[in-house]
């Protein structure tokens, strides 16, 4: 007679918090910029790393305190994305704003600018 031996099912795979864990300490082990750009450039497709760009490049334009057209005009991203950003930045978890303190496009702890909207 054969033995049957229990099967052991196989590990669950790593929750999202646990994923996403994962690639932040991968991104933050990049050291320079032509690492961390050949780690997005295989991380994502083209037209995601447009879309990071683009969201990123209305940051520093909500900054100086543009319209959402005027930012659409000089960008071509959308004005929805264009608001969009600009509530990540006021009421977000703080990233975009963290980074654009470091990179000077605002001043630490300074609100934004009124925007108008048109």
């Amino acid at each position: 007679m054969k033995r049957r031996t229990a099967r052991i099912p196989p590990p669950a795979p790593p929750s999202t918090p646990d994923r996403l864990d994962a690639l932040l300490a991968a991104l933050l082990s990049l050291r320079d910029a032509a690492s961390l750009r050949a780690f997005l450039t295989d991380l994502c497709t083209p037209a995601e790393l447009e879309a990071l760009a683009d969201r990123w490049a209305v940051v520093p334009e909500l900054a100086a305190g543009r319209p959402y057209r005027d930012i659409h005009d000089r960008t071509g991203v959308s004005v929805t994305t264009v608001g969009r950003v600009a509530r990540c930045l006021a009421f977000g978890a703080g990233g975009y704003r963290v980074a654009a303190e470091r990179l000077g496009h605002l001043a630490p702890g300074a609100g934004l600018p009124a925007h108008d909207t048109h």
